[in-house]
Formats: structure tokens, sequence, C-alpha cells
């Protein structure tokens, strides 16, 4: 019998353990993935990033089942976006900001469950919170955020209306981080 190929991926859960709000223990969401079927499961930091091994079969079904057992183990309603290591190595590559010589502490990436179209991303108001940069490149929108991701008006409620799709938003270092976690 042949074996089934596994891949890394990365599991981007939104809004998870910020500001003490939706407090969700790290131990216990890698339980859910492990009890999903995925392996090699890790979690970094406090804030919804899981690291793991799974083949396509149990990826296809893993954003839902994570979502929904999520809400009925926890209360939490929490979107899930995935992303293979291939496609993070490639956000790490594609980042036009850092090309451009931006500070890395002003860089954040917001990864979207889906690629918008380019008529909804033609509609984005790029002075919405300047001097803050942004560029949608498939789908990531990359961000220089000069005022902080506190203060930005380039939230994920922004992008999420206007791109009509879900998105989380990360900063570079953890974006760096789960790209060597996942190589």
């Amino acid at each position: 019998m042949k074996a089934k190929a596994t891949m890394k991926h990365v599991a981007l859960l939104r809004g998870i353990n910020v500001g003490g709000k939706n407090m969700l223990p790290m131990k216990e969401l890698a339980g859910l993935f492990v009890a999903a079927g995925c392996g090699e499961v890790v979690t970094y930091i406090q804030s919804g990033n899981v690291v793991f091994c799974a083949d396509d079969k149990v990826v296809g079904r893993l954003q839902n089942a994570i979502t929904q057992q999520v809400e009925l183990q926890f209360g939490l309603k929490v979107p899930v976006v995935l992303r293979t290591a291939v496609e993070m190595q490639a956000a790490v590559r594609g980042n036009p900001l850092l090309k451009a010589g931006a500070a890395e502490e002003m860089l954040h990436v917001s990864f979207l469950a889906d690629r918008p179209g380019p008529d909804l991303v033609a509609g984005l108001d790029v002075m919405r919170s300047a001097p803050d940069e942004f560029a949608v490149i498939g789908r990531e929108i990359y961000m220089k955020l000069a005022t902080g991701a506190a203060k930005t008006k380039l939230t994920n409620a922004y992008f999420d209306s206007k791109l009509k799709t879900v998105s989380t938003m990360r900063n570079w270092r953890t974006v760096l981080k789960l790209a060597e976690m996942m190589a």
C-alpha cells in the first residue's frame, strides 16, 4: 500500500488571545489538529499559529473542521486561513515593501482565504490610512504600517468587506518565523 504524501502547512486563526479576548489555550488548539488527522503539530506564540503536516484529504476538510470544533468547544467564531510551506516561502520572497526598503518592524502581511478579483482590489482606497501603505499580491496583502497595527485603518474588517473574503494579519517577524518552522 502506497503511503499518502504529507506536506507542511500553517493554519492562521484570526483574533485568538488578542487583548485578553477570544482566549484559547494553544495545547487544546493543537489537540484539535491532532484529532483532525494532522501530524507534527506545533503552535507558535499564543495568537493562533499552528504548523502541521497533513495530506490533501485532511487539509481539504480542515478549515471547516477546526472552525466548527473551536466554536463547539470554546464558543468562539474564529476564521481559519491555511497556507502550504511553498506558499509561505513565496509570501516571504514576494514582499514588495521589503524590496522597496521598508523597515522590517513596520511590515505586516494579511493572509486572505481567497484570491480577490482585480475589480475588488482596484476598489481599495490606497489613501485610507496614510502614511500606511499596502500592496495586494495574490492571496496576500503586504502592509507597511508606519503608525503601527493598533492605529491603522487597514484592518481585517476593511479588507474582508472590500475583498469579499476573510483575512488575518501577522507581523513580519511572525511571518518569517512561521516560514522558518515550515522549511
